[in-house]
């Protein structure tokens, strides 16, 4: 199951940067995660400073 922001996202951009698969873009309230690109490696949310990333279901 692809990784997913939540609204707790402060926008900072590092998830965006950390992701190898370049799936995760700014959207209109918060970064999202494009699930067909996403490949579960879970970089991005290691690098969340507020820990608004995790596995959706």
């Amino acid at each position: 199951m692809a990784y997913v922001i939540s609204d707790e996202c402060i926008s900072c951009g590092a998830c965006a940067a950390d992701c190898p698969c370049e799936a995760i873009s700014e959207g209109a309230e918060h970064y999202e995660i494009d699930a067909d690109k996403c490949v579960d490696c879970g970089a991005c949310a290691a690098g969340c400073p507020v820990e608004a990333i995790s596995q959706g279901e």
